[in-house]
């Protein structure tokens, strides 16, 4: 029958559809997937091509989901409806599918689903990369690590895995491990988004950073075929670059507003996407000291931000937008947002972030001994990786941390703190800058007046 005819998919694992064009869609979206492409919507053309079938129906309820949770459910339930007809490989996509885009969903359950499938099937790297998100936002890079060296051996030569090994090795602090999988990702595809990305990392965390600018802008033009999220977060990694690098605050609000920020021009624009990145870097730049140079920047981003439809898309944005507008005294729209997050808490280790949340809403507000309170005196962002963010994101909440050590006058805290942060990354000539200031201050706390 024909109804029952199997294709091999761009892994070569079997797939039941008739139509080529699907098969043909299914291996698009693979590659737009893989490189963070603007195109991944491809996959809905394969559910057009073939509309029972299963891996081409399970693809597209992921990608549906969180933003449409109706389209999800019915690509998934369409699968589900075909099920019995499926593969064995349709069914372990599907089994880890639909374990994922579940509103309490199970994270180790859906960890091991897909565990269980890269073992049947290790060649399929968008799977692979489904897992690596998943780990991500469950904060466990040595998780992420497992699954990747689970299929290694099995695609050393593949595009793209190398850059998602990358990833986890620098969140576990293998530093000269992560660059020789950015390298080996960049021999096989200079192009290769995710690898790219992952040098930067190293670089940056290197405090090479005129080499990082450097290495990105001479890549930037490989960006435009990127999602909203990856072409404004590597600008991101530009600008951060500048900041940390003491170059002119012009050069850091130049790639905001040209690089940024300008991508919602586009009609395909993520909006989120985009507002993950720009209030990264605001925030950023706030902590800094450049309040003045940013102008009116925030406050036409917080405008944008008082619009609830995009709260509650990651834990991380929601809690940058909570310290947005508590900054610019947007204190009601805060105290709702924060209510939601309480009342959206549904796993106890996302009880860091709420403390986060709350400690950012009292520094917005500059109650500095409120906002240290909870915080607390052994604040570590290694605690907080669950919100969904790279240890380079978590590191303005340091700065953070160390500015409430100074405004409350704590400044032995913030002395071994800095100083044990300057050991790390010694290039940082922010950090030496606050050492400064907090030596300086606690000296005059130590001045006894004469008589």
């Amino acid at each position: 029958m024909e109804g029952n005819t199997v294709k091999l998919d761009k892994w070569g694992y079997p797939v039941r559809t008739s139509s080529d064009s699907c098969i043909d869609a299914i291996n698009s979206y693979y590659t737009e997937f893989l490189s963070h492409g603007r195109k991944a919507s491809v996959i809905f053309e394969a559910v057009t091509h073939d509309e029972s079938c299963v891996l081409a129906n399970t693809l597209a309820g992921y990608l549906a989901y969180p933003l449409d949770l109706s389209k999800s459910q019915v690509h998934l339930s369409s699968a589900k409806s075909q099920l019995e007809n499926a593969t064995s490989y349709e069914k372990a996509v599907f089994a880890a599918v639909s374990s994922l885009v579940v509103k309490n969903k199970d994270d180790q359950l859906t960890y091991d689903r897909h565990s269980e499938l890269l073992e049947q099937f290790p060649k399929d790297l968008a799977s692979l990369k489904r897992g690596h998100i998943l780990c991500f936002f469950m904060g466990r890079p040595d998780k992420c690590l497992t699954l990747v060296e689970k299929v290694l051996p099995q695609n050393e030569k593949q595009g793209y895995i190398h850059g998602i090994y990358c990833f986890p090795l620098l969140e576990l602090g293998r530093m000269e491990d992560a660059e020789k999988a950015a390298k080996k990702g960049l021999e096989i595809n200079k192009d290769d988004i995710w690898s790219q990305h992952g040098f930067c990392h190293v670089l940056q965390y290197e405090c090479r950073f005129k080499e990082a600018t450097k290495f990105m802008e001479e890549n930037s033009s490989s960006w435009e075929s990127c999602t909203s999220f990856m072409l404004t977060h590597n600008w991101w990694h530009v600008a951060v670059g500048y900041l940390d690098g003491h170059s002119p605050i012009s050069k850091v609000l130049e790639v905001y507003d040209h690089r940024i920020w300008k991508e919602l021009e586009k009609s395909d624009a993520s909006r989120t996407e985009v507002y993950l990145n720009a209030i990264g870097l605001l925030m950023r730049v706030y902590v800094r000291g450049h309040v003045i140079s940013m102008g009116h920047r925030l406050k036409i981003l917080v405008d944008c931000l008082t619009d609830q439809s995009v709260w509650h898309i990651q834990w991380h944005l929601d809690i940058l937008i909570l310290w947005a507008l508590s900054r610019t005294s947007k204190i009601t729209e805060a105290e709702t947002l924060l209510k939601e997050m309480k009342s959206r808490k549904t796993n106890p280790s996302l009880q860091k972030g709420i403390q986060l949340a709350e400690g950012l809403f009292e520094y917005g507000q500059k109650n500095y001994e409120k906002a240290f309170q909870l915080l607390g005196p052994d604040f570590d962002t290694h605690d907080y990786k669950i919100i969904g963010a790279s240890d380079e994101q978590l590191d303005v909440f340091k700065e953070v941390w160390y500015n409430v050590l100074l405004e409350t006058g704590r400044y032995q805290i913030a002395i071994h703190e800095i100083k044990k942060q300057i050991q790390k990354t010694k290039g940082v000539p922010f950090l030496w800058h606050l050492l400064v200031r907090n030596n300086s201050a606690f000296k005059s706390t130590m001045c006894v007046a004469p008589p």
